[in-house]
C-alpha cells in the first residue's frame, strides 16, 4: 500500500509559541518537489506528544493540503488508550490517509495490551495503520509475533521497523513474507534495511537533505546499490544525528542550516547549545560543503 520515502516532519513554530503554518507548507513543499512518497504528521520528530489533538490536526491538515493525492500520515502516540483512539478518530475526520501509531508511551504495555491497544485504535480510526516498533524509544517491543498476531485486520498494513536490530528485517520477512510494507525507520540504518528487504524509509534527514534521500531509495529500487552506497557514505554522519535524545534540535539545526528554517522548538526542549551544537554545527556544515552530485534517475 505505502512505499518509498515518506518523512517524519517537523512542526514548525512562530516566536510566540503557536505553530506556524506558512513555514510547514514551504517546508513540506520541498520535500514534495523533491519526489518524496507522502508525509508523516506530528511523531517524536515532530514533536507531537508536545501538541494538542487540535494542532496536530491542523498540522495533519497542512500536510494534506501540500502533499495532494500522496498519503499524509498522523502519528498517535498517546498515554492512554482512550485518548488514542480519540486522536485517531478525529484524525479519520480531518482526511488522513492513515495513521503511525506507537503503544503507549508511558505505561510500558506487555504483550497482551499491546495488542489489545492497537487493535482498539484500529477500529476507533478505521485506517490503515502503520506499527510503530522502536523498543528503545518507547520501551515496548512490538515483536514479530504480535505482528503475526494482528495480520488477521487488514487495517494494519505497514511496519516501521525501529528496534536498531538489523536482523528484525529478515526476520519479519521470513516469517510473514510480505503480508507488512516494511519501512525502516532508523537513519543510519536505511541502506541496510532497504538491501535486505524494507520498501520503504520514514526518514528524519530528510527534512534537510530530502534529494541526496531520494536518491539513496531510488537507486537501491533500480538496483544501482554502489551509487547508492557512495551518497550513503557521505550521508551517515548528519544519518547520526537522528539517532539521538537531541534528534528534533539537531535535525532543526541542520534544517535552519541547509534549508533556511528557524531551529524553535516547543518547552522543555531548547535549541542546541555549548559544545553539542558545535558539534552537530561542524556536522551539518562539513556535509553541505561535500555534497555529492547526483547521478541522473531514470
Amino acid at each position: 500500500m505505502w512505499q518509498g520515502v515518506i518523512p517524519a516532519v517537523t512542526s514548525k513554530f512562530n516566536e510566540d509559541d503557536s505553530l506556524d503554518f506558512a513555514e510547514m507548507r514551504r517546508c513540506f513543499a520541498l520535500q514534495i518537489d523533491a519526489g518524496v512518497d507522502g508525509l508523516i504528521a506530528c511523531g517524536s520528530l515532530g514533536e507531537g506528544p508536545m501538541l494538542s489533538h487540535e494542532e496536530r490536526i491542523g498540522v495533519l491538515r497542512t500536510c494534506i493540503e501540500v502533499a495532494g493525492a500522496r498519503p499524509s500520515l498522523l502519528t498517535v502516540a498517546e498515554a492512554s488508550t482512550r485518548d488514542a483512539c480519540a486522536l485517531a478518530e478525529k484524525a479519520a475526520r480531518a482526511g488522513a490517509a492513515g495513521l503511525m501509531v506507537v503503544p503507549s508511551t508511558i505505561y510500558h504495555s506487555d504483550h497482551r495490551e499491546t495488542v489489545a491497544a492497537l487493535r482498539a485504535i484500529a477500529a476507533a480510526g478505521d485506517l490503515p495503520i502503520m506499527i510503530y516498533s522502536n523498543r528503545l524509544a518507547y520501551r515496548v517491543d512490538v515483536t514479530v509475533e504480535m505482528m503475526e498476531e494482528l495480520a488477521d485486520d487488514p487495517r494494519f498494513v505497514a511496519v516501521k521497523e525501529s528496534s536498531d536490530d538489523i536482523r528484525r528485517s529478515t526476520e519479519i520477512i521470513n516469517r510473514l513474507g510480505r503480508r507488512y510494507d516494511l519501512f525502516t525507520g532508523v537513519d543510519n540504518l536505511a541502506f541496510e534495511a532497504l538491501a535486505v528487504g524494507a520498501i520503504g524509509w520514514v526518514a528524519g534527514l530528510c527534512l534537510a537533505f530530502p534529494h541526496e534521500t531520494v536518491a539513496i531509495y531510488r537507486l537501491v529500487k533500480l538496483g544501482r546499490h554502489a551509487e547508492a552506497l557512495s551518497i550513503y557514505r557521505w550521508f551517515r554522519p548528519l544519518l547520526d544525528l537522528d539517532v539521538s535524545t537531541y534528534l528534533v534540535q539537531n535535525i532543526k539545526l541542520a534544517e535552519a542550516l541547509a534549508i533556511h528554517s528557524n531551529e524553535r522548538v516547543r518547552a522543555p526542549r531548547m535549541p542546541l547549545a555549548g559544545e553539542r551544537r558545535a558539534r552537530a554545527e561542524q556536522t551539518i556544515l562539513q556535509a553541505m560543503a561535500t555534497r555529492p552530485e547526483l547521478p541522473r534517475l531514470v
